[in-house]
């Protein structure tokens, strides 16, 4: 049987261990968005995400169980909707959990109450589909008005999957405009600079990027691939970078816009360039780090380098490319593990395709020694999933990041540096 909390008897379970808080809203409602014009956003703490549109999907159980809730738990269920709400506790139900609990006062009595609330700490640079569209429709959506969004739609030589459909008034851009394919690291500022003008941004735009999940041997679609949407976080990374003061990414891509039902374009939208990008390239330098620095970053006890690589690829059984000859790992680095292989990113994902829950990123970190008090440089092999756990770590609001540009790439092109195959020794 499902009960119905009060106010105060969830003050009184919000700390127990056997406790699992289930917030079933848009898992952006969750980060911190205020989406149906509460006073406040967030989450009620050591709430986990579990959206009610997950109920769709064929492996809803196995998330759940990735999540830690197990049948042994007692659960408490909150969202915007009763009838989801009701939805997602039933399903708990024929799921064997017998100890479910259901609270309905979360936004009249929680949050309008003043209680407390924990939101991602840079929530408002991942936004939602529903807050773009009224951006690009009224300049002004949340209570933000923007007078000017440049919403970037990346991809990696492949214009077809910008004509195929787009977010309408989107350009594109080739994430070559910003990285060199010699190298794979950022391009010089001068190129950025030339880069940006090309594409009609100064760094008081704002920039909203998003792209579309692509399998790497075609130009379709393909859900089990993060490749797409990796390079719009890539040139996020290097925009943050340069210095564009305004850089936000549409959480989950084009799938997100395409899962909201909003308008798909198939217009080819002119690129309107400007005079003048505005200020000297970069901003902010700390934000990358070359392989000298990296160096650095391993001789110091206050700073890591962290391999956003595969398990395969950390041990040197692969070296994840094609192009990529050496196998191996830097010795020192940490193993921050992406997934599967070096076209996914499934351990920073949701189900589909959102940004992971924050606490569970951090939980995940803490277990290896990843932690805010140190410096970390994020890299991979050429720096896409590098880039991607940076910015997770700095929508998290963690104080020292940065992505290691040069990567295992660069680093295995040098036959004096060093570096290590097989499963690390346990110290």
């Amino acid at each position: 049987m499902i009960k119905k909390l009060t106010t105060k008897q969830l003050q009184e379970l919000l700390y127990i261990e056997n406790v699992r808080l289930i917030d079933t809203r848009p898992v952006d409602a969750y980060n911190g968005w205020p989406m149906k014009n509460e006073s406040a956003g967030g989450h009620i703490p050591n709430a986990k995400s579990l959206p009610h549109k997950w109920t769709h999907y064929m492996d809803w159980i196995e998330v759940v169980r990735h999540k830690d809730i197990a049948p042994h738990h007692s659960l408490v269920i909150y969202g915007y909707d009763e009838k989801e709400v009701a939805e997602v506790a039933e399903l708990f139900v024929k799921g064997e959990y017998e100890d479910v609990y259901v609270y309905h006062e979360f936004i009249d009595e929680w949050i309008e109450g003043g209680l407390p609330l924990e939101t991602l700490k840079r929530f408002d640079r991942l936004v939602y589909p529903q807050w773009l569209n009224s951006i690009i429709n009224d300049g002004s959506s949340e209570g933000t008005t923007i007078e000017r969004v440049v919403v970037v739609h990346a991809h990696y030589r492949n214009r077809d999957a910008y004509l195929s459909g787009h977010i309408p008034g989107a350009i594109d851009m080739d994430t070559l405009a910003l990285e060199s394919p010699e190298t794979w690291n950022r391009r010089s500022p001068e190129e950025l600079k030339l880069a940006f003008e090309h594409h009609g941004i100064t760094a008081n735009s704002t920039v909203v990027l998003y792209g579309k999940y692509m399998h790497p041997d075609n130009d379709s679609d393909f859900p089990g691939s993060a490749a797409g949407h990796l390079g719009a976080i890539r040139c996020a990374a290097i925009m943050l970078y340069a210095g564009v003061k305004d850089v936000r990414v549409l959480n989950g891509g084009f799938q997100s816009w395409k899962d909201a039902g909003l308008p798909i374009s198939t217009n080819d939208v002119a690129k309107q360039a400007v005079l003048d990008f505005g200020v000297e390239i970069p901003q902010y330098p700390e934000l990358f780090v070359d392989t000298d620095e990296a160096k650095e970053m391993l001789a110091s006890d206050n700073a890591d380098l962290v391999s956003v690589r595969s398990w395969p690829e950390f041990i040197g059984e692969v070296s994840g490319y094609n192009y990529i000859e050496k196998t191996g790992r830097i010795p020192g680095a940490i193993f921050g593990n992406c997934g599967t292989d070096a076209y996914h990113m499934e351990n920073y994902r949701n189900v589909d395709h959102t940004v992971r829950e924050a606490q569970e990123v951090e939980a995940i970190w803490q277990e290896v020694n990843i932690i805010p008090d140190k410096h970390l440089a994020f890299y991979c092999g050429t720096g896409w999933r590098g880039s991607e756990a940076f910015f997770n770590a700095w929508l998290m609001g963690w104080p020292r990041v940065s992505v290691y540009d040069g990567g295992w790439f660069e680093w295995s092109n040098n036959p004096n540096n060093p570096y290590e195959v097989g499963a690390p020794k346990l110290v």
